[in-house]
């Protein structure tokens, strides 16, 4: 009997052996790589900042065909003076509302609208009658577009542009003659149209380690051109007696170059994420 155990068992293990070796090893499965999750940027946003800007201005002065207390200067749009160069500097606040489109991925492209409120000024003068005084650009506001590239699943690279508005205010114009004197001469204020073109960065502020679903940050660069203004220029109370339009104006064509850096609410982030590859 023992020797039939002894027998049975050594062929219980070879045919576990056989068995065994017809299975072979189980072939390694490698994990698949993980793909990045990146929020989806369709949706509204707003946002609100403030920055610095300059604006520089051609500008001379021109006849209007008006006689004025001093004779007639020549048909209207006649050149007295040539054109120089005027400039200003100041600070501004600004809001806005947007809305955004994610495609192809990495690519985002939205429309906009946006104020800015602030004092960006310098001077306005007027070498035919040795005067001088001070402009400045009051508001501005835009509407335009966008479209970006993710250089990151939270970083957008943009470009914008479209149209511009903006409002300056009149001016006081007296004598260019140290310690000034009274004002010699006024200008309206007056609303210039025009366009802009410019690009900034916006990112989440998760890169800096702040834990702010929604909130953003974009940092911009805007350049706007205006159309002339013509100013025509009525005689103040350094004038007197003289009295009424002096028969010249003051040309304005500005340029305003503006920096801003901006807090940013997207109404859609933290939903579901959708699968991108970066």
């Amino acid at each position: 009997m023992k020797k039939v155990l002894l027998a049975l068992t050594a062929v219980a293990a070879m045919t576990g052996s056989a068995v065994a070796a017809d299975l072979g090893a189980r072939p390694y499965a490698k994990a698949p790589a993980p793909v990045a999750a990146a929020y989806n940027w369709t949706g509204f946003y707003i946002f609100g900042g403030a920055g610095g800007g300059l604006w520089a201005a051609d500008s001379n002065v021109v006849s209007t065909g008006v006689v004025g207390p001093f004779g007639a200067f020549g048909a209207a749009g006649t050149a007295l003076t040539r054109d120089q160069r005027l400039g200003g500097s100041g600070w501004f606040g600004t809001v806005g509302i947007g809305y955004d489109w994610q495609f192809g991925g990495r690519w985002v492209a939205g429309i906009f609208g946006d104020g800015q409120f602030g004092d960006i000024r310098g001077s306005l003068s007027d070498p035919f009658f040795f005067i001088e005084g001070r402009e400045k650009l009051r508001t501005s506001y835009a509407a335009g577009v966008r479209l970006g590239y993710l250089v990151a699943p939270n970083v957008l690279s943009y470009v914008n542009g479209g149209y511009s508005g903006s409002e300056w205010s009149g001016s006081s114009l007296s004598t260019m003659a140290p310690g000034g004197g009274a004002t010699f001469a006024t200008t309206d204020s007056f609303q210039r149209n025009g366009w802009f073109i410019g690009g900034g960065v916006e990112n989440n502020l998760d890169i800096f380690g702040i834990t702010a679903p929604g909130w953003f940050m974009k940092t911009e660069y805007r350049s706007a051109f205006y159309d002339r203004a013509t100013l025509p220029e009525t005689l103040g109370p350094g004038a007197a007696p003289f009295v009424g339009p002096t028969g010249t104006a003051v040309t304005f064509k500005p340029w305003v170059q503006t920096i801003s850096t901006s807090l940013v609410y997207r109404f859609n982030w933290g939903g579901a994420p959708i699968q991108a590859k970066y």
